[in-house]
């Protein structure tokens, strides 16, 4: 009996070992786009923290060699740091920076040349591409396990989003928004063999969708398209959030067609500028969240939104779209809790016309396509924005389009208007609670990187005038600044190492949008 409790024991405390490894490994790595799947972004490290963040140096650079819009989000798994371009897909080591693999896919030089990142789930890789097909990766080898065509790149589609990954599902959708006649579409394909599993429309779809016919009814009443103009837009071209406990996918949709020309779409064109929450896994409708309705501005929402408990006890759900503003609801009631303005705000309700107009924030103002994050510590959630204004009109000649062509009802020599010469940003904290904003930082430029706040009292982000910065994550001190080789337009992440905490950038990105010089793609880590 006495060697049957200790063999009992040992296996008990084998299990508590391994399960303790594991812990430490979730804690060490970076694993998802946005750390977690509920997208909080904070990290569970305090090796760097206030007292010594001052000291942070940079360790390594790996240069992608490649100029382009650089706005991926890197992964770590172990000691692998995974990240995406446009076409290629590579793994370096984490802590020194020195290349594993690196895989690179033809692609259509029409093809736009953004892509957020890859998803990591059971020692594979997942990523969505510029020809509208997800592919499957061996993150050991970068052997190409299989592809998945989604998106028809001739209508104007694509895939550039960071997919998530969930209990065998991989979760997608397609972009496209500012194409004539495109509707987006979430999908969730098989992870070991890239089989769709079901595909839902964000807006109402052109045939009935068996189980979702509620969904699709209460959507088509907010359209009154005239019969000869199709229902465009609800794109998705960031990544999603996912409450793995309700096995509910939380999904940001983008903008309505034509962006700015409400008169040819009346109404306020579900689910376009919504949080839309759906069955992870049968792509049911569960709940809809309304953040930009009847959108003219180009206001979507591009950046996944997160979940969190406050401090009270709450289980909200907060999203940030380019109207500068974070929209924060009940999930258990569906409640909108506040509204509070992150960014300077400006004939925001005056309706476009033939007439210029100024507006802030811009089309390219607000929240882009990294969102909100959480931290359990403070009860705040921190969001960069680009305090940016444009001047728009509509173009009546624009508004008669054929199915691909671009569809925004401006003129497209400047299809997103006409932006100031000058810019700034905002890095900004609001309590979770009550919606008040705890404190400001006003950047030179946007901030549109990642923002991640830590266990050590700590908020990491990067601006698009190549800075990156520590804040204190109680009242917005600047603790740490450094110049990056690039603008910052990616993720910001940190990791642990053989007990050695990391912070990684992605700088370097160009865009044919904000003004930024070229440089080439590259992953800077930082350590103390």
């Amino acid at each position: 009996m006495e060697r049957l409790r200790t063999l009992c024991l040992i296996v008990v405390l084998g299990a508590c070992v391994a399960a303790a490894r594991a812990a430490d490994t979730v804690t060490a790595d970076w694993p998802s786009y946005n750390r977690t799947l509920t997208s909080e972004r904070y990290a569970p490290l305090d090796q760097i923290n206030r007292t010594n963040v001052a000291r942070l140096k940079q360790l390594c650079v790996y240069d992608l060699d490649v100029d382009v819009n650089f706005q991926a989000g890197p992964l770590v798994i172990g000691r692998t740091l995974y990240v995406t371009a446009d076409r290629e897909i590579l793994a370096i080591d984490a802590a020194t920076c020195q290349m594993k693999w690196r895989v690179r896919e033809d692609s259509a030089s029409t093809a736009p040349r953004v892509n957020r990142g890859a998803a990591y789930l059971d020692g594979r890789l997942f990523r969505g591409t510029g020809d509208g097909d997800v592919l499957a990766y061996d993150a050991a080898s970068g052997k190409q396990l299989w592809r998945t065509h989604l998106a028809d790149p001739e209508k104007g589609e694509t895939v550039p989003a960071a997919p998530i990954a969930w209990n065998g599902l991989v979760f997608i959708g397609t972009a496209g928004s500012e194409r004539y006649g495109v509707r987006g579409r979430v999908y969730a394909l098989d992870a070991a063999t890239g089989d769709r599993k079901w595909e839902t429309y964000t807006v109402p779809a052109e045939a009935p969708q068996p189980g979702n016919e509620t969904m699709q009814t209460q959507a088509r009443a907010t359209w009154g398209n005239a019969a000869d103009i199709p229902i465009t837009g609800g794109g998705t071209w960031t990544s999603y959030t996912l409450d793995p406990d309700r096995g509910l996918l939380y999904v940001p949709v983008g903008n309505p067609g034509p962006d700015i020309a409400t008169a040819v779409r009346p109404g306020t064109n579900l689910y376009t500028n919504y949080i839309l929450v759906l069955d992870a896994k049968t792509g049911t409708y569960r709940a809809h969240y309304s953040l930009v309705p009847a959108d003219f501005h180009d206001w979507d929402l591009g950046a996944a939104p997160v979940l969190a408990t406050t401090r009270s006890g709450r289980r909200v759900v907060a999203g940030a779209p380019k109207d500068g503003l974070l929209h924060v609801y009940d999930v258990t009631s569906n409640a909108k809790l506040f509204v509070t303005p992150i960014t300077t705000r400006q004939n925001d309700t005056v309706p476009l016309s033939k007439a210029p107009l100024r507006f802030c924030p811009g089309s390219s103002g607000g929240t882009e396509w990294n969102g909100p994050a959480f931290s359990p510590d403070t009860n705040l959630f921190y969001d960069g924005t680009a305090d940016w204004c444009t001047t728009l009109a509509i173009d009546p000649a624009q508004l008669a389009r054929k199915a691909g062509q671009t569809w925004t009802g401006t003129d497209l020599a400047a299809q997103f208007g006409k932006h100031d010469p000058n810019w700034a940003g905002w890095v900004v904290a609001i309590d979770a609670d009550t919606g008040q904003v705890k404190w400001r930082f006003h950047a030179g430029a946007p901030v549109l990187s990642g923002i991640t706040p830590t266990k050590g009292g700590l908020v990491f982000a990067g601006d698009m005038d190549k800075h990156a910065y520590a804040f204190d994550a109680s009242n917005g001190n600047v603790l740490w600044r450094t110049d990056l080789p690039g603008a910052a337009g990616g993720g910001v992440i940190t990791y642990m190492i053989d007990g050695k905490q990391y912070v990684g950038f992605a700088a370097g990105t160009r865009s044919n949008v904000f003004p930024v010089s070229a440089a080439s793609a590259k992953i800077v880590i930082f350590g103390l």
